[in-house]
């Protein structure tokens, strides 16, 4: 069975699980502290480590959270280390992010800009992506600034992507100059 499989299964059974004892909120912070968490390259190794025995990444696993994580987080992450599902950790946390964004009708959509927008800038895009049929009913916005597009902007969502970027109309000029089979026979005399 595939890693994105077992992740997806074990994460929609934790969703479900999370939402029947209304908790998914809670959870859902549990979760996206988790996620970052796999930021540390130590970390991840240690719970994909087939020398270290589960007793001990329990009791690390203990140590970090216990006391910052909801007693259902913490027994979800204990049956997974009992059951030597502790490697697919950072996949199944991932991928209870994305599918509590499709639980909640959540669509993210991210502007990258050659420089930073205004918070009323984004709040109307966000208004303007909620009312159109492309996305769900919720809409977060995600801002990017990447100097090199020099300016317009890239705006991506769902599968949706919208390039207005001078960078890009650049890019898109010089290689119709570079496609075009016309030669020049002006002569200078």
């Amino acid at each position: 069975m595939s890693v994105h499989r077992i992740a997806s299964r074990y994460a929609k059974s934790f969703i479900e699980l999370a939402e029947e004892n209304n908790k998914l909120e809670r959870i859902k912070e549990d979760v996206e502290s988790f996620h970052s968490a796999m930021k540390s390259r130590d970390f991840v190794l240690l719970l994909k480590s087939p020398i270290i025995h589960n007793s001990k990444k329990k009791a690390v696993i203990k140590v970090l959270f216990e006391d910052k994580f909801d007693e259902l987080t913490m027994a979800f992450l204990n049956i997974l280390v009992h059951k030597n599902r502790e490697a697919y950790l950072p996949d199944i946390a991932k991928e209870f992010l994305v599918q509590y964004k499709i639980f909640k009708h959540i669509t993210t959509a991210k502007i990258v800009t050659a420089s930073k927008i205004s918070d009323e800038i984004v709040a109307t895009i966000q208004q303007k992506l909620e009312s159109i049929q492309s996305t769900d009913e919720h809409v977060e916005v995600v801002t990017e600034v990447e100097p090199d597009l020099i300016g317009g902007f890239v705006l991506e969502f769902s599968d949706w992507l919208y390039d207005t970027s001078v960078a890009h109309k650049l890019e898109l000029l010089q290689k119709e100059f570079k496609d075009n089979p016309f030669t020049s026979q002006i002569i200078v005399r």
